[in-house]
């Protein structure tokens, strides 16, 4: 990852409501050269001037080792969950490496350090010849916008969208209260914040005014009272794309409110320019991912592009479950919700490794995680990052994720994109709790969705024996299949085939002599058993109509 800025520009923005300083380090002037996570797994070697996330180290031993190492490549700083273990052996590493020390703040997650710290470097902005600036500000640098707006009206700042997530705030956290703090920290407002302030109207009258709107305390059971906010919608033409919010203890004067009008307009010509840099990104790593996925002539100056050259990929399928796009397909948000998917998924492997790439294609997010020699770890490896992933989101988005096998070079990755769409198409299909799944686990299921497509490309339908038990059911309404399908799966127990259907064993045991005589099949003969269980999978009849009040019979 490209970095544009210093470690005190990101103290400067994100100090003391994110990091701490430990231990100062003697290259916090230097510029960043790249956000880089530490995977004690993978002998990584950081770009220098990198600024290094310590996910998962506790023990002092294991920090003072990698400041020693992080020292030699000239790295800016380490970042440590709080507390951080500064005993003497940490403190003396620190010193002799260089190495500043950061404290991660409690409460705030590696993948918002990680998404904030990509905003206040401006990672990733295609296209950038130089210094172009708005307003007197960097072009997209919306941190030091707010600051400059604090500065202007003395009060705290956060800049959000229209969904209320938080896209820059100010420093002046001592003038904050907890719901300003807990909102930067979780990069969004509060839905318990959200729903007081849609229904007291805040937000329609927000957007309908063209000035500053006075936001009273918020009460909300045990919190304490918000401070009052000051509240203006930064718009572009007729559209209202975000919002400025202020916390104030007292109304602002006239020649205040009016900095405030202005700013929002500068503010404006910020977020559409973020905007239309976020669009040429998506869109030119959409292209690079799509390239390196098809495995042709350009899948290795794409992987180049993308930083994944000359290394093992797994691929990883994100997508909903075919219910929830049915359930979903009038709403003409469901484009937008994929979108808002596949970002949060992108900035999800983003914190996971430095190096991996995500886009959306079609209707499918695709990921590449850098891999290990040892393919089967790197799966298992994979799995735990789209379970995580998914714990995050929770269950109610209908989001599944299959897992392909390891693709070794650029020829592998497009078979190793087939992998992953294969049992992504189980995972959308199948009735099963599964919301994960590598090609290896659903293999059997894979193949027979794709047996179902021949049969029904050629419009095949039931032969032998499943044909002459369909239409006998269909003739007489009765369930000769059911008790065919249920015997299978019990695998021939009779005890456990009638429970499963709700008759007596010897009512089964009948209707078993009885299918067995009209389809002419030998249930003694595993290649019938076989046969049958195949064909009741690919190609299942359709069940017989019964009006509710006919008896059940198997004659």
């Amino acid at each position: 990852m490209n970095a544009h800025g210093s470690l005190a520009r990101v103290l400067h923005n994100l100090g003391d409501t994110l990091l701490d300083v430990v231990h100062r380090g003697a290259r916090d002037s230097a510029d960043i050269g790249g956000i880089v996570i530490h995977d004690p797994v993978e002998d990584s070697v950081p770009p220098p001037h990198a600024l290094v996330l310590g996910v998962g180290l506790r023990e002092p031993g294991e920090i003072a080792r990698l400041l020693g190492d992080l020292g030699r490549r000239r790295a800016v700083a380490l970042v440590v969950r709080a507390p951080v273990p500064l005993d003497a052996g940490v403190t003396a590493a620190a010193e002799a490496s260089g190495v500043g020390v950061l404290g991660l703040a409690r409460g705030a997650s590696w993948v918002q350090v990680t998404a904030m710290l990509r905003a206040v470097l401006a990672e990733g902005d295609i296209g950038r010849d130089g210094p172009e600036t708005l307003g007197g500000t960097i072009s997209g640098d919306l941190f030091a916008v707010a600051n400059a707006i604090a500065a202007l009206i003395d009060a705290p700042v956060t800049i959000e969208d229209r969904h209320s997530r938080v896209l820059a705030f100010s420093g002046q956290l001592d003038k904050a209260d907890a719901a300003r703090t807990e909102t930067i920290l979780g990069r969004q407002v509060p839905e318990r914040f959200s729903r007081l302030l849609a229904s007291r109207g805040v937000f329609r009258d927000l957007y309908r005014s063209d000035g500053p709107v006075h936001v009273p305390p918020l009460h909300n059971g045990s919190d304490a009272p918000t401070v009052p906010r000051i509240a203006i919608a930064v718009r572009a033409g007729d559209e209202a794309i975000g919002s400025i919010w202020a916390a104030v203890s007292e109304p602002l004067s006239p020649e205040r409110s009016q900095a405030l009008r202005d700013s929002a307009k500068v503010v404006a010509l910020h977020m559409l320019r973020l905007r239309a840099g976020a669009d040429v990104e998506r869109r030119l790593r959409a292209d690079l991912v799509s390239t390196a996925l098809e495995g042709g002539a350009g899948a290795r100056e794409a992987l180049s592009r993308l930083g994944l050259a000359d290394r093992p990929v797994v691929v990883l399928a994100l997508g909903l479950r075919d219910d929830t796009d049915s359930a979903s397909g009038a709403d003409a948000n469901l484009a937008t919700e994929r979108e808002r998917l596949a970002d949060a998924f992108a900035m999800h492997l983003g914190a996971v490794h430095p190096h991996c790439a995500a886009a959306l294609l079609g209707d499918t997010a695709y990921g590449l995680v850098p891999a290990q020699q040892d393919h089967g770890v790197s799966e298992e490896r994979a799995m735990r990052v789209a379970a995580d992933f998914l714990d995050r989101i929770g269950p109610r988005t209908g989001v599944v994720i299959g897992i392909g096998p390891t693709g070794a070079d650029a020829e592998g990755l497009a078979q190793a994109r087939s992998g992953a769409d294969r049992a992504l198409r189980v995972l959308r299909t199948a009735g099963t709790e599964r919301r994960a799944a590598r090609l290896a686990d659903v293999h059997v299921e894979a193949l027979l969705c794709e047996l179902r497509d021949i049969v029904a490309a050629r419009g095949d339908q039931p032969t032998g024996p499943i044909a002459r038990l369909a239409a006998y059911d269909e003739r007489r309404r009765a369930n000769l299949i059911e008790t065919l399908h249920a015997w299978l799966d019990a695998f021939g127990d009779i005890s456990a085939a009638a429970a499963a259907v709700h008759v007596h064993p010897n009512t089964f045991r009948y209707r078993l002599h009885r299918l067995a005589e009209v389809g002419g099949i030998d249930l003694t003969s595993p290649e019938a058993r076989f046969a049958a269980m195949l064909q009741l999978r690919v190609m299942p009849p359709e069940p017989a109509v019964r009006p509710q009040e006919a008896p059940r019979s198997p004659r």
